[in-house]
Order: structure tokens, then C-alpha cells, then sequence
């Protein structure tokens, strides 16, 4: 099999993340947008989301401990693309590490926009027309982009600040807000007009969205300071803070808002402190959002190059993939990302923001998940009898969701996955790079 080659750290970059920086990054890539413009992609299933929820805050659980797992077998730079490669070889390797970084720039695009959305709410002049929205994101994201390129000590200091800017006021408005929630607002169970099992299952799908991102410790794991340890911790404590906090302040948003006025909103989460508090607490609430979103923005980029970096080193992604930049970065690949995500919201900016939104979500999803069941497939493969069952569990929950993407997302995944064979082709044809390119 396989060994995963030239993934541990560069000679002349130190491991610039800790176990706060560490649990940050997980934080930071799972609270982003979901938990503020969810609501009004989950408003039309009512009383339904709760179920999806509480699926969904169990499977997120169970991948979570399962990639805890996993970085303590593998504990190098890749994360999934390093499981499925130990597990089943390259091509299974170079599906993940595709699938994986389409996703991630996927969830850039939804990302950028959600943050124009939440600003739109404390100065809408701003995303007036689909055109300022979009370069009002486009902004956002490029910023982002920067920060990154400065180099890894110095996205990971601002991860741990904007993710304390962003943790904080969410959770203490989801304890206070919870209190507010009127049963009336979750009657009827099923308002969507689909069947029950159907409405479950497209519930669970648009939950998962809020708290992707709790693999991101395992990605950049060459960087991280006694990785065999600190991953694990950060990625379960990260998982389990994050999915309190979003799943509580969801759902008090469902239970305030009416669903009529969440299925319209760019701003869901400011509309319901606005009805509970008045202006400024929607104000306050809009510019956390925003907030939320730059973190999001900044730890998704760090980590949408470092599984190309990873697998480019291994001759399974094209090799400027693998060249560092200042402080350690990958600047090719956090380039590539950001442009690509760009493009993405200049193609669909026509939609309403809530449209682009929900799209670039259950495409960032569907392409996560199948790294998502690799990754439980590589721990009941090679993992041995321990875990086994929480990594079937995240192995049934995945593939669950993955059904819960609906047809287009599929069929735009499966175009986008189909296009990675080519490259991979040609990849085998040449020879792989040397080690420390």
C-alpha cells in the first residue's frame, strides 16, 4: 500500500498551530454562514428541521471521533486524501483530494456571499442589485485571500481572534434567544409538501452544511504542534462547541421568526434579534454575522490548499500545488481556490442571494461527502476492531446525506468529479515530483 509521502512539515516552517489554534480552525470553518443563513434555507420544512438536526448533530459526532481516530494513525498533512490513500491506494487518494478541494471552494463562494448577505442587512444600499452583492463577496473573499498568503502563523493568529469575535455573542445569543422560541412556529411538523421521509432527509443534507468543516484540524496536520495529540482533542471539543451553539441558535431563529419572512431574509438570525431586542440587536447581530463569515472565509482557504499541497507532493495533483510560499503557504493553491470560488459567484450572481446561497451549499456538500466516506471507509478497513461501530455510523449517516443533496447538486458534483479522471490520467503518465518541492 501506499505510504503518504512528503506530508510532514518543510524544513524551515515550524508548526505554527496549537491546540487554541487548532480547536479555532475547527470552530472557525464550522460556525461561518450556516448557522446565520440557514434558517431561511430551512424555513420551509418547519417542525421537520428538528429532526435533521438532531440526525445530523449525531453523525457530525460520530465523523468527528472517526477522524480523531484516523489523525492519530496518520497524523499528516492531507487529512482525508492521507486516509483514503493508506486505505485504498492512489486513485481512491486522488478521488478524495479532488472531490475534497472542489468542495472546499464550493464553500468559499457560499461563504463570500453569505457575508455580503450579512452585511446587506446593516447597510442594504449594498447588495441593492445581484451585481454589488456579488462584488461585495468577491471583496470579502479576495481580503482573505491576502491574509493567507501572509503566511500560516499569520491566518492562524487571526483565526483565534475571529473566531472568538464570532463563538461568544453567537452562544450568548443562542442561550438567551432560545427562550423565545413559540411552539406555533414549528406546527405543522411538515409544511413542505414532501413526504416525511423525503423532508428528513433534505433537512439532514442542509444541516450539514453548518458544521462542515470538522475535519479542518486534520488537513493542515504538518503544521500542528505534537499533531498526534492536539488534533484529536481539537477536532472532537471543536465539533461538539460548534454543533451546540449552531444547533441551538437555528433553531431559536425557526421558533421566532415566521416562516414566510425566513424563506425571504438574507439576514435570518438579525431579522429574530430585531423582533426580540429591536434595531440594534439585529445591527449587532448582522456585524457578528459578518464576522462569522471573514473566519469562515480565512480558515476554509488555509485549508482548501493544503489537500491539493499534500497530494501534489505525492504526484496526484498538478505540481504547482505543492509550492510554498511565504510562511509556509501554499500560495498556488489558496490562489487557485480563490479564483475558482470567484468565478462561481460571478456565474450565478444573477440568482437572489438566498438562491446562490442554498446552490453553493449543497455543492460544497455533496463534493465534501465523499471524502466523508472514504474517511469512515479507511478506519473500518485499517483502523482494527476499535471504533469500528462509530465509524459505521459515520459511514451510514454520509451516505445518507449524500442522497439528501438532491438531484442537481449530485449531477453538478458528479460533472465536477468526472473532470478530475482526465487529470489524473495525465498525472500517472508523469513522473511524481521530488520530495521538498
Amino acid at each position: 500500500m501506499a505510504a503518504a509521502q512528503g506530508t510532514d512539515t518543510p524544513a524551515g516552517h515550524p508548526r505554527a498551530f496549537g491546540l487554541w489554534s487548532a480547536t479555532a480552525l475547527v470552530i472557525g470553518c464550522i460556525i461561518g454562514s450556516g448557522v446565520f443563513l440557514l434558517p431561511a434555507s430551512m424555513a420551509r420544512y418547519g417542525g421537520v428541521s428538528l429532526a435533521g438536526w438532531a440526525i445530523t448533530l449525531a453523525g457530525a459526532l460520530a465523523m468527528a471521533r472517526t477522524f480523531a481516530r484516523l489523525a492519530m494513525r496518520w497524523p499528516q498533512t492531507g487529512g482525508p486524501y492521507v486516509y483514503a490513500r493508506q486505505a485504498f491506494g492512489d486513485l481512491p487518494a486522488f478521488v478524495v483530494a479532488w472531490s475534497y478541494w472542489i468542495s472546499n471552494w464550493c464553500g468559499v463562494a457560499a461563504l463570500a456571499v453569505a457575508f455580503a448577505g450579512s452585511v446587506g442587512a446593516v447597510w442594504p444600499a449594498l447588495i441593492a442589485t445581484p451585481l454589488r452583492a456579488a462584488l461585495l463577496a468577491l471583496g470579502a473573499l479576495w481580503v482573505c485571500a491576502w491574509i493567507n498568503l501572509q503566511g500560516m502563523r499569520h491566518a492562524g493568529r487571526a483565526q483565534v481572534l475571529l473566531t472568538a469575535l464570532k463563538f461568544l455573542p453567537l452562544l450568548l445569543f443562542a442561550l438567551i434567544a432560545v427562550w423565545y422560541v413559540e411552539a406555533r412556529h414549528f406546527v405543522p411538523f411538515n409544511p413542505s409538501g414532501e413526504s416525511l421521509p423525503v423532508a428528513i432527509n433534505a433537512t439532514v443534507a442542509l444541516a450539514l452544511w453548518a458544521l462542515l468543516g470538522l475535519e479542518a484540524a486534520t488537513v493542515p496536520a504538518g503544521t500542528i504542534r505534537d499533531a498526534e495529540r492536539t488534533i484529536p482533542r481539537a477536532t472532537v471539543l471543536g465539533t461538539l462547541l460548534a454543533g451546540i451553539a449552531t444547533v441551538l441558535a437555528v433553531t431559536a431563529v425557526i421558533g421566532i421568526v415566521p416562516a414566510a419572512q425566513l424563506q425571504a431574509s438574507t439576514a435570518p438570525m438579525a431579522d429574530a434579534a430585531r423582533l426580540l431586542w429591536g434595531p440594534w440587536a439585529g445591527t449587532a447581530i448582522a456585524l457578528v454575522a459578518a464576522v462569522s463569515c471573514l473566519g469562515a472565509l480565512n480558515g476554509w482557504l488555509l485549508i482548501t490548499a493544503q489537500i491539493p499541497f499534500a497530494a501534489a507532493r505525492d504526484g496526484l495533483m498538478p505540481g504547482p500545488f505543492a509550492h510554498l510560499g511565504k510562511g509556509g503557504t501554499p500560495s498556488f493553491g489558496i490562489l487557485a481556490g480563490a479564483l475558482l470560488a470567484s468565478l462561481l459567484v460571478a456565474a450565478n450572481f444573477s440568482r437572489s442571494l438566498v438562491q446562490l446561497f442554498t446552490f453553493s451549499i449543497l455543492l460544497s456538500t455533496a463534493s465534501t461527502l465523499l471524502p466523508y466516506c472514504i474517511g469512515a471507509s479507511a478506519w473500518l478497513a485499517r483502523g482494527g476492531a476499535k471504533g469500528r461501530v462509530v465509524a459505521a455510523l459515520a459511514l451510514a449517516y454520509s451516505l445518507y446525506a449524500l442522497v439528501g443533496t438532491g438531484a442537481e447538486s449530485l449531477a453538478w458534483g458528479g460533472v465536477l468529479w468526472l473532470a478530475g479522471l482526465p487529470v489524473y490520467a495525465w498525472l500517472k503518465r508523469r513522473p511524481a515530483p521530488a520530495a521538498g518541492v
